[in-house]
């Protein structure tokens, strides 16, 4: 069994267990849910288990072709979630032996991977892991090129940029064709007063002459969010990241500017 107690309960990363299961794959519960939200009584094989936070894992990998029965418990303040198994009962003689991993240490995307299937899950970015994995593992091939994992991250976020240009113009494009038909829009409303209805019908009337859909500026910053949200997650998660020195005064990537410099730039 592995034992924790509470980090931070306010941090946005995984502050809790987590297991996994070839059935039912990656699951995770913070500890604050670990009473709340019902027993673990799960039999797995080819699983493994876990307790997190933010930066550091400590995960327990059974021999893969051997069944555990995962549980998870609160006993003395303290959170604890276990593999326990597999029962064997031998006669004079007889052998049996059992392997295991246990990780004690950062989450390091990689070696996560190699360690046991689904562990890297453990380094979790929730919903946009599709989206957030590529960008990790770009970011790690730009500080290849780099050495240094403040301008890798400069260098990801021009890429990024470059890439959904083509949506960004899109986008500009329909804001600057909104904005020339924004006098004709303060005519209709000048002409139909608190008519609503009529101005609505007017303004839909003009889109539809014009070619013009309101709606084009929208959609490519929706597209958009996805991918900024994934790269905040992977700058939230990245161990790479911590205490490791930037230019000049930033000393620390995972900590917040101390002169706010940056957020003011």
């Amino acid at each position: 069994a592995a034992k924790g107690g509470f980090t931070n309960p306010e941090a946005f990363s995984l502050s809790g267990a987590a297991w996994y299961s070839p059935e039912d794959k990656y699951e995770k519960r913070k500890y604050p849910d670990f009473v709340e939200d019902g027993p673990l009584d799960q039999q797995v094989t080819g699983g493994w288990v876990a307790l997190s936070q933010h930066y550091f894992l400590t995960a327990w990998v059974p021999q893969k072709d051997q069944g555990a029965l995962y549980s998870l418990g609160v006993e003395g303040g303290l959170h604890r979630i276990e593999a326990r198994g597999p029962q064997v009962s031998l006669a004079p003689g007889q052998r049996f032996t059992s392997d295991a991993t246990l990780w004690v240490g950062p989450k390091l995307a990689e070696q996560l991977d190699a360690t046991a299937p689904g562990l890297g899950l453990a380094l979790d970015y929730g919903m946009f892991t599709v989206l957030s994995k590529p960008i990790h593992w770009l970011l790690t091939q730009l500080h290849k090129l780099t050495a240094n994992w403040g301008w890798a991250i400069v260098l990801l976020v021009v890429l990024i940029k470059l890439a959904l240009y083509p949506l960004s113009a899109a986008q500009y494009k329909s804001m600057a064709k909104m904005r020339k038909f924004q006098p004709r829009i303060e005519q209709l409303k000048e002409r139909y007063g608190d008519d609503k209805q009529k101005f609505q019908m007017a303004m839909m009337e003009l889109y539809k002459k014009e070619k013009v859909n309101p709606a084009a500026g929208c959609l490519p910053i929706l597209v958009q969010i996805p991918v900024f949200i994934a790269l905040y997650w992977v700058l939230l998660e990245s161990v790479e990241l911590r205490q490791a020195p930037f230019i000049l005064w930033i000393k620390n990537l995972s900590a917040k500017d101390p002169f706010f410099v940056l957020p003011i730039l």
